[in-house]
């Protein structure tokens, strides 16, 4: 696909209801097939979500095309349980392929899942969806960088909404390539991080616009959830307002002893506004030292391995209270300003750490934490944060 869009007449993918009408699962979504590697030992993974098209191939350089200033709204679809149409999905999709400036809203499951490949991505915008943000699998390492995610405090999957949720694959297999995707500059603004939601209209539960597929809602879970196997790393990004900040979930596969052994990494992140700084398990919401494989509590008066570990970090630091990131709005968001853009005393301003090796190459050294600078508002022209009501 060659979608090249431009700030000032951005492509979009959108649902076919008049304003006002229109709703997640509306549609299905991008589904993007390469013919670059995956974990699953064949050439032709299946993508998720029902259709039949495969993906996968020996080709790290694999191109698949070009998507630029790319919207994609009210997509998304629960095909079958655990099986789901995401707003973009790309499978096995490789380097040769240009990804900058998407923004998907309101889909109906994740907003953005790898399933392998390597593709590179900038400036990527996941907003108000139901289920998880980025979502990596079955060996994606590619590298993405300045990436906001901002959650609708009604709108969470019944598997529990994450920021990231990133797998090796479905078992926790200790198969090659592993997950092992590079994040930097990520902004994650959760449910607990916005205002101005007490007086306005049901949007979801039981409104108008709730979509008649079977979806569930349930519960914000964590910014970041790190299971079964993957390598993940994510340098100087921020995470505010989420009822969990990290968990490394050791249920299925190594994932605690790749964190020890250094080959999972979180570095130069800021948590603000959490209810507790880590879990070790899935769908358990107390800072304590936990054994998940086996479910049984170790220490209930010592911290989870996840907290633990991400304080020992480089450059990791833990907020109290969101407001301690001095953060601004953005006034072109939906309802009202959202306060994601760093003040001129914000902490998160000249904190940034490109010394790391995995940061070498590829990425643009910057200064700053999180996705935004000072005057440096690449959101501007092309977004649109009240899809609802837009004039198509």
């Amino acid at each position: 696909i060659y979608a090249q869009g431009s700030a000032t007449q951005p492509i979009v993918f959108t649902s076919s209801q008049a304003k006002g009408n229109r709703k997640p699962g509306d549609w299905g979504g991008l589904i993007i097939c390469g013919k670059g590697t995956n974990n699953k030992g064949v050439l032709g993974q299946q993508i998720e979500g029902g259709p039949r098209t495969k993906h996968g191939g020996n080709d790290p350089k694999d191109n698949s095309g070009i998507l630029s200033y790319v919207r994609v709204e009210f997509a998304g679809y629960p095909f079958q349980k655990d099986k789901e149409i995401n707003g973009i999905t790309f499978g096995s999709v490789g380097s040769g392929t240009q990804v900058d400036h998407i923004q998907v809203s309101y889909t109906n499951d994740d907003s953005y899942e790898w399933f392998g490949g390597n593709v590179n991505c900038r400036y990527l915008v996941a907003y108000n969806g139901w289920d998880d943000e980025f979502d990596t699998d079955n060996g994606f390492s590619g590298n993405v960088q300045f990436a906001l995610s901002v959650r609708d405090p009604r709108i969470a999957d019944t598997s529990q909404s994450n920021g990231f949720e990133s797998d090796n694959d479905a078992d926790g297999s200790l198969t090659t390539p592993f997950t092992s995707a590079v994040f930097s500059n990520v902004t994650f603004i959760g449910p607990k991080g916005r205002d101005g939601f007490e007086n306005t209209p049901d949007y979801i539960n039981g409104g108008s616009v709730f979509p008649q597929n079977g979806s569930a809602l349930g519960k914000f879970q964590s910014a970041m959830q790190i299971r079964r196997s993957s390598h993940l790393a994510c340098f100087n990004s921020v995470a505010v307002g989420y009822p969990i900040g990290i968990i490394i979930d050791a249920e299925k596969g190594a994932t605690q002893v790749y964190a020890q052994e250094g080959k999972l990494k979180l570095q130069n992140i800021f948590l603000a506004g959490m209810d507790i700084t880590g879990s070790d398990a899935n769908k358990r919401y107390v800072d304590d030292l936990y054994d998940a494989a086996n479910k049984t509590e170790i220490d209930a008066n010592k911290e989870s391995f996840s907290s633990t570990y991400f304080k020992a970090q480089k450059g990791n630091k833990v907020y109290a209270e969101s407001a301690d990131l001095k953060l601004e709005g953005y006034k072109n968001l939906a309802k009202g300003s959202i306060a994601i853009m760093p003040s001129t005393d914000s902490p998160m301003l000249k904190a940034a750490d490109f010394t790391d090796s995995m940061l070498s190459s590829w990425f643009t050294k910057v200064d700053y934490i999180g996705a935004f600078a000072q005057g440096d508002n690449w959101l501007d022209g092309w977004t649109e944060f009240d899809p609802q009501n837009a004039e198509y």
